[in-house]
């Protein structure tokens, strides 16, 4: 299989839905001179034109409500923010009206919207350009939220949301993008939404993580492998819908689970994952659930004090090796 790189998988999980529905276009800052901010979308204006592939003004709250008013018309909309941070100015058009339109015309009103944009840390872009928050939008109902870890799950996942008629978030890592991983060639290659993948099968500790963490964690865990020690990492693909199933079947085999994901420790989707197991678990466990996150501090422009508060191979294995 041939191997290309992250934002390249999203680029032709885009550059095929638009084929194939001339009801798919793409709207937002700089994606169509330019290419997009991390080249996503580069190219796709000149294949498409400027009506299908739309710049648009620094005005996210404009943008999204333009498109969440073209997907109730009919309309698939693909819409990027630049950065995952930015979601915050058109919070009321993503959850007080993307997320609620189709419970309030009683299932009559579809939202078929996709929101595309990177997180993350580690490229020192400071505490307002840096953030993780799909916990954020994984609390707000209506919504799905996919975070996808590899080029095949950034393709297949995003080919998923553009054909679901529900809106969905897509939260691409931006330490990800120039990454080679190995992508079907198939136009038809989907991946479901609330089924998570089992990367490494093992029976000394159960480790579930999201996006980037699950490449950090592959890392750890290989290593340990040489060593005989054989941990079961979970790729959640997807927290909504989340995929508990695949997790609780892990847990009830290795006794142990390890939670890793980049959003904040307080109040986040490791939380929220400890709490959904546990009564179907708690009697099989032989320690108690541990979790890795970002601190709970804006996140600092120096790589000296950021690189310290995000998880990394090091402190994954470090945990893992506690637990054992």
């Amino acid at each position: 299989m041939r191997e290309i790189m992250y934002r390249d998988a999203v680029r032709e999980a885009l550059d095929e839905e638009m084929e194939r529905d001339k009801n798919v276009f793409i709207m937002g800052e700089d994606v169509g001179i330019l290419g997009g901010n991390f080249k996503c979308t580069e190219g796709l204006r000149e294949k498409y034109g400027d009506l299908r592939v739309k710049d648009t003004p620094i005005s996210e709250a404009g943008f999204v409500g333009m498109g969440i008013g073209a997907a109730i018309t009919g309309m698939r909309p693909v819409i990027e923010l630049m950065f995952g941070d930015f979601l915050m100015v058109a919070m009321d058009q993503i959850c007080n009206q993307a997320a609620k339109i189709t419970y309030m015309s009683g299932g009559q009103v579809k939202v078929p919207l996709v929101i595309r944009m990177p997180l993350g840390g580690g490229r020192s872009s400071a505490a307002q350009h840096s953030q993780s928050l799909h916990a954020w939008m994984a609390h707000c109902p209506g919504l799905k939220v996919a975070v996808p870890s590899t080029g095949a799950e950034a393709k297949g996942l995003l080919k998923t949301a553009i054909r679901d008629n529900n809106p969905v978030v897509f939260f691409e890592h931006k330490m990800l993008y120039t990454t080679k991983f190995e992508v079907p060639e198939d136009n038809d290659f989907t991946i479901p939404f609330g089924k998570a993948r089992v990367v490494t099968e093992g029976d000394a500790l159960t480790l579930a993580a999201t996006s980037i963490m699950v490449v950090k964690a592959e890392k750890a865990v290989k290593k340990l492998q040489k060593e005989g020690i054989n941990i079961e990492l979970i790729d959640l693909r997807t927290v909504v819908p989340m995929d508990t199933e695949t997790i609780i079947k892990s847990v009830k085999k290795t006794g142990k689970l390890l939670i890793v994901d980049e959003g904040h420790i307080s109040f986040g989707i490791s939380g929220e994952i400890a709490t959904r197991i546990m009564p179907d678990v708690f009697y099989d466990l032989e320690a108690p659930v541990q979790r890795l996150g970002t601190a709970d501090v804006p996140l600092p422009f120096s790589p000296a004090l950021e690189f310290p508060i995000i998880p990394d191979e090091k402190s994954i294995e470090a945990k893992i090796r506690e637990m054992l």
